[in-house]
Parts: structure tokens; C-alpha cells; sequence
């Protein structure tokens, strides 16, 4: 059992760590490659947004819409068990990340407009 435990844990760490050296490997290459063909380094440069939202007003709004998400998935599974009588476990689980869903995808809606401001 703990054989298996460490294993696991091996296997997620081991991947974790091959998609972070992957993915900085080839951008290292890419770069070089650009680099040697005389791209200008001011491409790898991040470019400043006239005026972006402050992150803490993004999370903090995506963190919202989310919690009201849930709270509604389990209210209208709440409901639906007991107007309809349908007592299913599913049924919980399944609204409450439809409506999880449902809410990051309005808070994304809300924090483009946000930006755009």
C-alpha cells in the first residue's frame, strides 16, 4: 500500500516536472533560433496594457461568480430533488459543476468588459 502510495506521487512529480522542462527547453530553443536569425529581442518582451485590471479585482471576481455558481447548482438540485422527486447522487454533482461552469464562464464575460474599461 505505501509502495503504491510513493509511486503515485513519483508519477505526478515526474510529470509535473517534464511539461515545466519542456516547455522552457523550447521556448529556450525557439528563442536562440530567433535569435541567430536576427529577430529583434524586443519580441520576448511582455507589452503593457494601457490600463489592466488590478489582479486582485479579477479574482476576486472570478471567485465570486464562481461560489454564487455552486450556491445555485446546489439550491436548484435542492429544488429539483424536491418538487420532482428525483433522488439521484448524481444529480448534485452534475448541476453543481454545470452551474460552477456556467459561472467562470460569466465571470470571463465580466473581466473582459472589465478590461476594457
Amino acid at each position: 500500500m505505501e509502495s503504491e502510495a510513493i509511486f503515485v506521487l513519483l508519477i505526478i512529480f515526474g510529470s509535473i516536472f517534464g511539461i515545466f522542462y519542456l516547455f522552457f527547453s523550447t521556448r529556450n530553443k525557439e528563442r536562440l533560433a530567433l535569435i541567430e536569425k536576427g529577430a529583434d529581442a524586443s519580441i520576448f518582451g511582455r507589452k503593457k496594457e494601457a490600463n489592466p485590471a488590478p489582479f486582485w479585482k479579477v479574482l476576486i471576481l472570478n471567485l465570486s461568480v464562481l461560489s454564487m455558481g455552486v450556491g445555485i447548482g446546489v439550491i436548484s438540485a435542492m429544488l429539483i430533488e424536491s418538487l420532482l422527486g428525483i433522488y439521484e447522487d448524481a444529480l448534485y454533482a452534475g448541476l453543481i459543476f454545470l452551474m460552477a461552469g456556467a459561472g467562470l464562464f460569466v465571470g470571463f464575460t465580466l473581466t473582459k468588459k472589465l478590461d476594457q474599461e
